[in-house]
C-alpha cells in the first residue's frame, strides 16, 4: 500500500462505519414515519437539504475555490447520480422491500463498479480483483443471510429490490464517470455544488411534502436520529469520501461498502439482539479478506509499466 493511498483507505473505513451505524438509526426513524403516515422520502429529502446548508455554511470559512462552467455541469450530473437518485431510490425501495433484501442488493455495488471501471476507465479486470470482489460479497451475504433469513419474491419486494439495485447502479456511475472532476477540487467545494444542484432539482417535489409533516408531533429522539443521519452520516461522510475517491480506484472505493453490514452486525451484538458465532466470524473475515485482495490487485498503470519493462 502506497503512503499516498493510506488516507484514502482511512477515509473510506470511517465513512462506511458511519453509514453502517446509520442503518439501525434510519430504520427506527422510518418505522416512526410509517406509524405516523409520513412519507419515507422525507428522510432523504432532509439529508439533501440539511447537508446542502451545512456544506455552504462550511464554505464561508474556507478559501474560495472557483469552478468552471463545464465542471459545474459535471457536478450537476454527479449530484443527481450520487445523491438525488441514489438516496431517493434506496429509501423508497426499502419502504417496499425488507432490510434483508436491501442489504443483499447493496452487495452488488462493487460488481457493477468493477464492470463499469473496466468499460469506461479501462481498468484491468484481473483475476485477483474478481476473486477479491466475490470473496467480499460472499462474506457480506453470509452476514446478512447467515441467521436463516431468506429473500422475498412477492411483487412489492421485487419492486423494492429493483429500486435498491438501481440506486447501487446510480452510485457506481458516480464513482466511475465523475472520477476526473472529483480529483480537481476540494471535498467541500465538490459537495457544496453537488448537494446544491440535487436540492434545486428535488425541491419542487420535496418542499410540498415537507410542508405536510407534523413537525410538532415528532419526539426529540427522532429529531436526534435525523440530526445524526443529516450531519454525521451525510455531511461528514460525503465530505471525507472524496479523500478516498482521489486516492483509490473506483472498485476499491466500492469494496468498502462491505464494511457496512459488519458494522450493523456489531451494533446488533452490542445491543444484544444478535449472537456471535462461527458463521459471523467467518463472514467478517471474508469481508476484510476481499477488501484486502482488491487493494492488492494491479492497476492499469502497473500493467503498462510491466509491459514496458518486458520489452
Amino acid at each position: 500500500m502506497k503512503n499516498s493511498a493510506f488516507p484514502g483507505h482511512i477515509a473510506m473505513v470511517v465513512a462506511n462505519v458511519l453509514w453502517g451505524l446509520m442503518a439501525p438509526v434510519s430504520k427506527d426513524t422510518l418505522n416512526f414515519f410509517a406509524l405516523n403516515s409520513i412519507n419515507p422520502v422525507v428522510l432523504p429529502s432532509l439529508r439533501i437539504l440539511g447537508a446542502t446548508f451545512a456544506f455552504w455554511l462550511l464554505s464561508l470559512f474556507l478559501p474560495k475555490e472557483p469552478v468552471c462552467k463545464a465542471d459545474k455541469v459535471k457536478l450537476f450530473g454527479a449530484g443527481l447520480f450520487a445523491i438525488a437518485f441514489n438516496q431517493c431510490l434506496f429509501i423508497t425501495g426499502i419502504s417496499f422491500t425488507s432490510p434483508i433484501d436491501a442489504s443483499v442488493v447493496t452487495t452488488m455495488l462493487p460488481i457493477v463498479t468493477m464492470i463499469l471501471s473496466a468499460i469506461v476507465l479501462k481498468e484491468p479486470l484481473t483475476h485477483l480483483k474478481a476473486v477479491g470482489v466475490l470473496v467480499g460479497m460472499s462474506g457480506a451475504l453470509l452476514l446478512v443471510l447467515g441467521d436463516g433469513h431468506g429473500l422475498h419474491l412477492d411483487k412489492d419486494h421485487i419492486i423494492g429490490d429493483i429500486m435498491c439495485f438501481t440506486a447501487q447502479v446510480s452510485f457506481a456511475c458516480y464513482l466511475v464517470f465523475f472520477k476526473g472532476v472529483i480529483s480537481r477540487y476540494s471535498g467541500a467545494t465538490l459537495m457544496k455544488w453537488m448537494f446544491l444542484f440535487s436540492a434545486l432539482t428535488a425541491s419542487p417535489f420535496i418542499l410540498p411534502m415537507l410542508a405536510k409533516v407534523p413537525w410538532s408531533a415528532i419526539p426529540a429522539k427522532i429529531y436526534a436520529e435525523i440530526a445524526y443521519t443529516v450531519f454525521v452520516a451525510t455531511f461528514f461522510s460525503f465530505l471525507i469520501i472524496t479523500v478516498g475517491q482521489k486516492r483509490l480506484r473506483p472498485t476499491v472505493v466500492s469494496m468498502y461498502n462491505y464494511v457496512q453490514p459488519v458494522v450493523s452486525t456489531t451494533i446488533s451484538l452490542i445491543w444484544g439482539v444478535a449472537t456471535f458465532g462461527l458463521t459471523k466470524g467467518i463472514a467478517i473475515a471474508l469481508v476484510f479478506a476481499g477488501v484486502y485482495v482488491v487493494t492488492q490487485s494491479k492497476k492499469r498503470s502497473d500493467l503498462q509499466n510491466e509491459k514496458e519493462v518486458s520489452k
